[in-house]
């Protein structure tokens, strides 16, 4: 088991994609850190109108984890930065991306060296398909959205 294991995201319009990180990253840990975009950083997102609120997205992802775990173990984050804390704690072990943010993870690890840290294990999680056997995204589900 890692000590601390980070992941980051919107977690708008929490879907199973979003369900699956969060359970990896709980079954690599006993503590996670989940870094929540701010509003402030999704003013450029594509339907970004369209995106739940902050505290909305928060208390999605607190009944979530009640329901699988004690929310103890996880800690929520307001996330104002592509990059987060673990380029600032040599604390973190691992980080959990999907395989649309791998290369930010991989930036992370950069910056880490040069700091001296330890780079964090990466895990990348495969995007998984919906009903309509297109990758889950929550932008894909903000265009659905009237």
């Amino acid at each position: 088991m890692l000590k601390l294991v980070g992941m980051g995201g919107t977690f708008d319009h929490l879907h199973d994609g979003h369900r699956y990180l969060i359970e990896t990253a709980l079954s690599l840990s006993y503590n996670v850190h989940i870094g929540l975009t701010t509003q402030e950083m999704l003013n450029r997102k594509k339907h970004g109108s369209k995106i739940e609120s902050y505290e909305f997205r928060k208390k999605a992802l607190e009944d979530y984890i009640k329901s699988i775990t004690d929310l103890e173990r996880v800690k929520i984050i307001e996330l104002d930065n592509p990059f987060g804390p673990p380029i600032d704690d040599p604390e973190y072990e691992g980080i959990v991306v999907s395989q649309e943010t791998y290369k930010g993870a991989l930036k992370i690890n950069e910056i880490r060296d040069e700091k001296g840290f330890n780079p964090l294990v990466i895990i990348v999680i495969p995007m998984l398909l919906g009903s309509d056997n297109q990758s889950l995204s929550s932008t894909a589900i903000r265009e659905k959205l009237e």
